[in-house]
Protein backbone atom coordinates (compact mmCIF):
# COMPACT_ATOMS: atom_id res chain seq x y z
CA UNK A 1 0.00 0.00 0.00
CA UNK A 2 0.98 3.44 -0.99
CA UNK A 3 1.60 5.42 2.84
CA UNK A 4 -1.10 8.10 1.68
CA UNK A 5 -3.77 5.11 1.17
CA UNK A 6 -2.69 3.65 4.72
CA UNK A 7 -3.35 6.58 6.64
CA UNK A 8 -6.69 7.38 4.81
CA UNK A 9 -7.34 3.87 6.01
CA UNK A 10 -5.89 3.82 9.17
CA UNK A 11 -7.97 7.32 10.02
CA UNK A 12 -11.83 6.46 8.29
CA UNK A 13 -11.73 2.68 7.77
CA UNK A 14 -12.55 2.29 11.04
CA UNK A 15 -15.54 5.09 10.35
CA UNK A 16 -16.88 3.96 7.11
CA UNK A 17 -17.68 0.33 8.29
CA UNK A 18 -19.21 2.11 11.50
CA UNK A 19 -21.30 4.71 9.11
CA UNK A 20 -22.67 1.34 6.65
CA UNK A 21 -23.10 -0.91 9.36
CA UNK A 22 -20.34 -3.65 7.70
CA UNK A 23 -20.15 -6.63 8.64
CA UNK A 24 -17.22 -8.63 6.49
CA UNK A 25 -18.31 -12.35 5.98
CA UNK A 26 -15.44 -14.82 5.66
CA UNK A 27 -12.69 -12.43 5.30
CA UNK A 28 -10.04 -15.50 5.35
CA UNK A 29 -10.75 -15.57 2.07
CA UNK A 30 -8.78 -12.78 0.91
CA UNK A 31 -5.52 -14.12 0.11
CA UNK A 32 -2.14 -11.97 1.30
CA UNK A 33 0.54 -14.03 -0.88
CA UNK A 34 -0.83 -12.92 -4.23
CA UNK A 35 -1.73 -10.53 -6.01
CA UNK A 36 -5.86 -10.27 -7.75
CA UNK A 37 -8.63 -8.73 -9.06
CA UNK A 38 -12.03 -8.37 -6.85
CA UNK A 39 -14.70 -9.01 -9.15
CA UNK A 40 -17.91 -7.62 -6.99
CA UNK A 41 -21.55 -6.01 -8.04
CA UNK A 42 -22.27 -2.76 -7.91
CA UNK A 43 -25.23 -0.62 -5.66
CA UNK A 44 -23.53 2.57 -4.83
CA UNK A 45 -21.20 5.15 -5.23
CA UNK A 46 -19.66 4.09 -1.96
CA UNK A 47 -19.42 0.45 -3.01
CA UNK A 48 -15.74 1.53 -3.31
CA UNK A 49 -15.57 2.95 0.40
CA UNK A 50 -16.90 -0.12 1.91
CA UNK A 51 -14.53 -2.67 -0.24
CA UNK A 52 -11.55 -0.57 0.53
CA UNK A 53 -12.37 -0.07 4.20
CA UNK A 54 -12.36 -3.86 4.65
CA UNK A 55 -9.55 -5.53 2.34
CA UNK A 56 -6.67 -6.08 3.90
CA UNK A 57 -4.78 -5.23 0.41
CA UNK A 58 -5.04 -2.38 -1.34
CA UNK A 59 -7.97 -1.89 -3.69
CA UNK A 60 -7.40 -0.04 -6.72
CA UNK A 61 -10.26 0.92 -8.95
CA UNK A 62 -11.35 2.74 -11.89
CA UNK A 63 -13.44 5.58 -12.02
CA UNK A 64 -14.59 7.72 -14.42
CA UNK A 65 -11.99 10.57 -16.25
CA UNK A 66 -14.63 13.13 -15.17
CA UNK A 67 -13.51 13.19 -11.53
CA UNK A 68 -10.05 13.84 -12.31
CA UNK A 69 -10.76 17.41 -14.17
CA UNK A 70 -11.45 18.46 -10.25
CA UNK A 71 -7.90 19.46 -8.97
CA UNK A 72 -8.15 18.52 -5.25
CA UNK A 73 -10.27 15.27 -5.97
CA UNK A 74 -8.14 14.51 -8.51
CA UNK A 75 -4.91 13.75 -6.45
CA UNK A 76 -7.31 12.34 -3.21
CA UNK A 77 -8.93 9.36 -5.57
CA UNK A 78 -5.21 8.69 -7.40
CA UNK A 79 -3.89 8.38 -3.97
CA UNK A 80 -6.39 6.20 -2.88
CA UNK A 81 -6.17 3.85 -6.66
CA UNK A 82 -8.70 5.21 -9.04
CA UNK A 83 -7.86 5.09 -12.84
CA UNK A 84 -9.14 7.13 -14.65
CA UNK A 85 -11.31 5.55 -17.84
CA UNK A 86 -13.75 6.75 -20.20
CA UNK A 87 -16.45 5.09 -20.41
CA UNK A 88 -17.97 6.01 -23.86
CA UNK A 89 -15.17 4.42 -25.57
CA UNK A 90 -12.38 1.45 -24.95
CA UNK A 91 -9.79 3.06 -23.05
CA UNK A 92 -6.61 1.61 -23.56
CA UNK A 93 -4.58 3.22 -21.35
CA UNK A 94 -6.92 2.50 -18.34
CA UNK A 95 -6.79 -1.40 -19.36
CA UNK A 96 -2.86 -1.00 -19.98
CA UNK A 97 -2.68 1.22 -16.30
CA UNK A 98 -4.89 -1.17 -14.61
CA UNK A 99 -2.32 -4.50 -15.95
CA UNK A 100 0.56 -2.61 -14.78
CA UNK A 101 -0.84 -2.28 -11.46
CA UNK A 102 -1.29 -6.05 -11.27
CA UNK A 103 1.95 -6.95 -12.89
CA UNK A 104 3.23 -4.82 -9.70
CA UNK A 105 1.94 -7.14 -7.06
CA UNK A 106 -1.19 -4.87 -5.80
CA UNK A 107 -4.79 -5.62 -6.31
CA UNK A 108 -7.91 -3.72 -8.94
CA UNK A 109 -11.12 -4.09 -8.29
CA UNK A 110 -13.91 -4.41 -11.16
CA UNK A 111 -17.34 -4.29 -11.45
CA UNK A 112 -18.78 -6.57 -14.27
CA UNK A 113 -22.02 -4.61 -14.67
CA UNK A 114 -20.24 -1.61 -15.60
CA UNK A 115 -22.15 1.11 -13.68
CA UNK A 116 -24.27 1.43 -10.77
CA UNK A 117 -27.24 -1.35 -10.31
CA UNK A 118 -29.29 0.63 -7.27
CA UNK A 119 -32.02 -1.86 -6.29
CA UNK A 120 -31.16 -3.94 -8.55
CA UNK A 121 -31.18 -8.01 -8.49
CA UNK A 122 -27.25 -8.34 -9.73
CA UNK A 123 -28.38 -11.71 -11.78
CA UNK A 124 -30.36 -9.98 -13.75
CA UNK A 125 -27.59 -7.27 -15.20
CA UNK A 126 -26.20 -7.72 -18.75
CA UNK A 127 -21.87 -7.39 -17.84
CA UNK A 128 -19.01 -5.85 -19.35
CA UNK A 129 -16.24 -8.56 -20.43
CA UNK A 130 -13.49 -6.25 -19.26
CA UNK A 131 -12.77 -8.60 -15.74
CA UNK A 132 -12.06 -11.92 -18.72
CA UNK A 133 -9.52 -9.72 -20.44
CA UNK A 134 -8.06 -8.20 -17.41
CA UNK A 135 -7.56 -12.08 -16.09
CA UNK A 136 -6.38 -13.28 -19.27
CA UNK A 137 -3.67 -10.25 -20.00
CA UNK A 138 -2.43 -9.84 -17.06
CA UNK A 139 -2.57 -13.87 -15.55
CA UNK A 140 -3.93 -13.12 -11.97
CA UNK A 141 -6.84 -14.99 -10.33
CA UNK A 142 -9.82 -13.15 -9.42
CA UNK A 143 -11.61 -12.87 -5.92
CA UNK A 144 -15.19 -12.80 -6.14
CA UNK A 145 -16.54 -10.16 -3.20
CA UNK A 146 -20.77 -9.34 -3.00
CA UNK A 147 -22.17 -6.80 -1.15
CA UNK A 148 -25.41 -7.50 0.48
CA UNK A 149 -27.70 -4.48 1.52
CA UNK A 150 -31.47 -4.19 2.00
CA UNK A 151 -32.84 -4.16 -1.40
CA UNK A 152 -29.97 -4.03 -2.97
CA UNK A 153 -29.28 -0.07 -1.91
CA UNK A 154 -26.13 0.78 -0.12
CA UNK A 155 -27.19 3.35 2.70
CA UNK A 156 -25.46 4.80 5.56
CA UNK A 157 -26.40 3.48 8.77
CA UNK A 158 -28.25 0.34 7.19
CA UNK A 159 -26.77 -3.37 7.38
CA UNK A 160 -24.40 -4.14 5.28
CA UNK A 161 -22.62 -7.46 4.72
CA UNK A 162 -19.43 -7.51 2.97
CA UNK A 163 -18.98 -11.04 1.67
CA UNK A 164 -15.52 -12.71 -0.42
CA UNK A 165 -16.07 -15.34 -2.04
CA UNK A 166 -13.05 -18.43 -2.35
CA UNK A 167 -9.85 -17.32 -4.69
CA UNK A 168 -9.95 -18.56 -8.73
CA UNK A 169 -6.93 -18.92 -9.38
CA UNK A 170 -5.31 -18.37 -13.14
CA UNK A 171 -5.56 -22.13 -13.75
CA UNK A 172 -9.17 -22.16 -13.29
CA UNK A 173 -9.48 -19.72 -15.31
CA UNK A 174 -8.01 -20.94 -19.20
CA UNK A 175 -10.50 -21.63 -21.29
CA UNK A 176 -7.44 -21.51 -24.28
CA UNK A 177 -10.20 -23.69 -26.38
CA UNK A 178 -12.09 -20.44 -26.72
CA UNK A 179 -11.56 -17.45 -29.53
CA UNK A 180 -10.30 -14.54 -27.32
CA UNK A 181 -14.12 -12.76 -26.83
CA UNK A 182 -15.45 -15.77 -25.69
CA UNK A 183 -13.32 -16.60 -23.28
CA UNK A 184 -13.67 -13.17 -21.92
CA UNK A 185 -17.26 -13.06 -21.34
CA UNK A 186 -16.61 -16.98 -20.44
CA UNK A 187 -14.06 -15.98 -17.19
CA UNK A 188 -16.36 -12.71 -16.47
CA UNK A 189 -19.74 -14.80 -16.04
CA UNK A 190 -18.19 -17.57 -13.84
CA UNK A 191 -16.59 -15.11 -11.24
CA UNK A 192 -19.78 -13.09 -11.20
CA UNK A 193 -21.71 -16.34 -10.89
CA UNK A 194 -20.20 -16.60 -7.66
CA UNK A 195 -20.65 -13.20 -6.60
CA UNK A 196 -24.76 -13.69 -7.04
CA UNK A 197 -24.33 -17.10 -5.73
CA UNK A 198 -23.17 -15.26 -2.50
CA UNK A 199 -26.34 -12.86 -3.02
CA UNK A 200 -28.73 -15.15 -3.15
CA UNK A 201 -27.62 -16.58 -0.29
CA UNK A 202 -27.92 -14.03 1.86
CA UNK A 203 -31.76 -12.73 0.42
CA UNK A 204 -33.32 -12.36 4.09
CA UNK A 205 -36.80 -12.40 4.37
CA UNK A 206 -39.27 -9.78 4.59
CA UNK A 207 -38.83 -7.61 7.75
CA UNK A 208 -42.72 -8.76 9.39
CA UNK A 209 -41.26 -12.02 8.25
CA UNK A 210 -38.16 -12.32 10.23
CA UNK A 211 -40.02 -11.10 13.24
CA UNK A 212 -41.92 -13.98 13.11
CA UNK A 213 -39.16 -16.42 13.37
CA UNK A 214 -37.21 -15.12 16.41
Amino acid sequence: MNKFYTKMKKWFGGLARRLFRVKVINPENEPRDVNFIVCCNHTSAYDVVVISSCLENQFNYMAKKELFGVPLLAQFIKAMGAVPVDRKSGDVGAVKKSIEILKSGSCMGIFPQGTRQKGVDPRTTPLKDGLGMLAVRSGVGILPVCIRTKKNKLKMFHKTELVIGEYIPPEALAFEDLPAKERYAEITRLAFNKVCDMHDRGMLPPVKARKRLR
